[in-house]
């Protein structure tokens, strides 16, 4: 491909990954659907997207994938929609991104990687980034969404660590949310004294399963083979900037001075930790 042809497909991926924030921010601030449903129809929206796309390419199967990947998409899914409840988009997409890396990280140190200065000058910069975001005071989010969104950024980072190095990674990610169906059912048949849906909510799913979810994974992974890794590490720090000026435009937001010093500490450290793998010093 050309560098033009994978910026575009880069900046497409990364705009859809902003979007999941702020469809689910808006169906859930907006619309009367609840967090459970929320999720059902988004995982299976991706699910029915994915399988077309694997079946278009005639590459794989959506029988691809594990349990255990499934699972942890489930928990990331789940954890997402209901932090949103009480989260503004920037506060969650920041928190889901930094728990993200921060999983990843973590197991590399637990794996035996060793950190050079520049990588434990930002660890530490990102974590208290982190730790200042979520510090009590006026601005700072809720704590129980606050923690939903961490373990959805862990859960993730498992899903992720999980999928490194898969051959057919669009077939792959379509069996793990046709397998993540039985899990989103379970918790709607477990909280459906407390179901509600319109169909503006079932549309902002669908657009959070179907485009942002399903079209925008394979939009990165068709990108993915153009970019370096540090590249494709570092052009993810987008993500939560997209999703703030996306709360800020859409949604009327704040951006707080608070958000956007703990933005800058956690995603220049997290940025520090990439860039200092390649430099080595």
């Amino acid at each position: 491909m050309s560098k033009t042809r994978v910026m575009l497909l880069t900046a497409l991926a990364m705009i859809a990954f902003a979007a999941n924030s702020l469809l689910c921010r808006i169906a859930l601030r907006e619309t009367d659907i609840d967090a459970a449903s929320f999720t059902t129809v988004r995982l299976a929206a991706g699910a029915l997207a994915l399988w077309l796309l694997v079946r278009l390419r005639g590459g794989g199967t959506a029988r691809d994938g594990s349990w255990l990947s499934a699972l942890a998409l489930f928990a990331y899914a789940a954890g997402f929609s209901y932090a949103y409840l009480t989260l503004p988009a920037a506060v969650g997409a920041l928190l889901l991104f930094g728990a993200v890396q921060a999983t990843m990280i973590g197991y590399g140190l637990a794996r035996g990687e060793r950190f050079n200065r520049r990588q434990a000058l930002g660890l530490a910069l990102a974590s208290g980034g982190l730790v200042g975001l979520l510090l009590p005071g006026l601005s700072a989010p809720p704590l129980a969404g606050a923690a939903l969104m961490v373990a959805a950024g862990i859960a993730w980072g498992v899903y992720s660590l999980r999928g490194r190095g898969g051959r057919n990674p669009t077939a792959i990610t379509a069996g793990n949310f046709v397998r993540a169906l039985p899990f989103a059912a379970a918790l709607s048949l477990a909280m459906w004294s407390r179901a509600s849906v319109d169909p503006a909510g079932v549309g902002y799913a669908v657009a959070s399963g179907a485009l942002a979810s399903g079209l925008g994974y394979a939009i990165w992974y068709t990108a993915l083979p153009g970019l370096r890794a540090t590249s494709a590490a570092t052009v993810q720090l987008s993500v939560p900037v997209i999703a703030a000026l996306g709360g800020a435009l859409l949604l009327g937001e704040a951006i707080t001075p608070r958000l956007v010093l703990a933005a800058l500490a956690v995603l220049g450290g997290i940025a520090l930790v990439i860039l200092g793998r390649q430099s080595g010093r």
